[in-house]
């Protein structure tokens, strides 16, 4: 089911989520309301539960719409990330400009490690301890970030911060447009 997107300013984002519970009966249709509404914000490519209003350790990743001839192995990469746990990221820092839907209509410089090693859970409750690189790993640590409250202009620069304080009071405040369903904060 389509769910709202949680805005900057809903107190969710910034909250620290908690594992699911290996009974938890609503696993199947998080996964499903993560994807559906990924799909229908028009421009994602992650989504972490905390997003929809969801305080749980649940992410779901399709690299699919980047259109990049170099790299043909992101249209296969479609994840489920459930009760996830970074183990550590290492690698060169890779700078480069970061959006998100909770974020409408801005984005910003962020530096991240270009390996993480994560251990997960997918839908049907199979544990991994797997590798990523590359941009996938950017992606991985961004939506992770959601899970422990964080969002990317956390990991920006000071400068980076202060230029975006004025479009965070206006997302803050309910003065953004974006073209999917969302829940403003205080709403």
């Amino acid at each position: 089911m389509l769910q709202p997107i949680y805005l900057y300013g809903n107190a969710v984002l910034r909250k620290v989520a908690e594992d699911m519970p290996s009974d938890y009966e609503g696993k199947q249709q998080l996964v499903d309301d993560l994807f559906e509404t990924l799909y229908k914000s028009g421009n994602g490519i992650g989504l972490a539960a905390p997003q929809i209003g969801v305080s749980l350790r649940a992410f779901v990743i399709d690299l699919s719409p980047i259109d990049d001839d170099e790299h043909p192995e992101w249209k296969n990469f479609k994840k489920v990330f459930l009760n996830a746990h970074i183990i550590e990221t290492s690698g060169k820092d890779v700078t480069m400009e970061e959006g998100c839907l909770s974020l409408p209509g801005m984005d910003g410089k962020v530096t991240r490690k270009d390996t993480v090693k994560i251990a997960y859970e997918d839908e049907n409750g199979v544990k991994y301890e797997d590798v990523f690189t590359g941009y996938p790993a950017r992606v991985i640590q961004h939506e992770y970030d959601h899970l422990d409250g964080h969002l990317y202009i956390d990991r920006m620069s000071p400068l980076g911060r202060q230029l975006v304080k004025g479009k965070l009071g206006k997302i803050e405040k309910g003065k953004v447009s974006c073209g999917y369903k969302v829940k403003k904060a205080g709403k």
